[in-house]
């Protein structure tokens, strides 16, 4: 997909309860051809004997917006109070290099529904990391190592491999 450089994008720190408030309101303010962008996973968890489907945003309440009128330097000033948004970052036109290449670095590890795959977060590992699914969801591991298609990892006293084609989630920790 071939961008217009006088398109804008913005990145706008919401509320995250009042997410579809925020694109329903935005949308109608500033038009229809306005897009949206919010990196996202795909997990399941087990209650009882049932297999829930969720989604987790990866960057929680900032969204990237998408439109023409981003261009123009007062426009942010004339969304600003747009329902569900707590403000828009600032700098934007000087970073679209930047944030171009991370929403393209996104949808490069994005499966065909859009979701972003293991292999994502494989690139960002630091050393303390936690599952966001799986039977350790939430708890926090140490990496040991990081090797071709699995991370050894320390949870507690326990060393353990956790192989990148499993359904497992996890992210760094700062």
């Amino acid at each position: 997909e071939k961008r217009d450089r006088l398109v804008m994008w913005v990145v706008a720190k919401i509320k995250i309860k009042s997410f579809n408030i925020f694109k329903k309101n935005l949308s109608e303010k500033i038009g229809s051809e306005v897009q949206f962008y919010c990196p996202k996973v795909e997990y399941y968890k087990y209650f009882g004997n049932k297999l829930k489907k969720f989604e987790k945003l990866i960057l929680e309440n900032y969204i990237f917006c998408y439109h023409k009128k981003f261009k123009e330097t007062n426009s942010i000033n004339e969304f600003r109070f747009v329902k569900g948004l707590e403000y828009f970052l600032h700098g934007h036109q000087k970073n679209q290099n930047q944030i171009l290449k991370f929403i393209d670095y996104c949808k490069s590890f994005e499966d065909a529904k859009g979701y972003l795959m293991q292999s994502f977060f494989m690139t960002m590992i630091t050393k303390k990391v936690q599952f966001l699914s799986g039977p350790f969801t939430n708890m926090l591991f140490d990496v040991i190592e990081k090797q071709k298609h699995q991370l050894k990892i320390l949870v507690g006293n326990f060393v353990t491999t956790v192989p990148d084609n499993k359904n497992y989630l996890y992210r760094s920790v700062l």
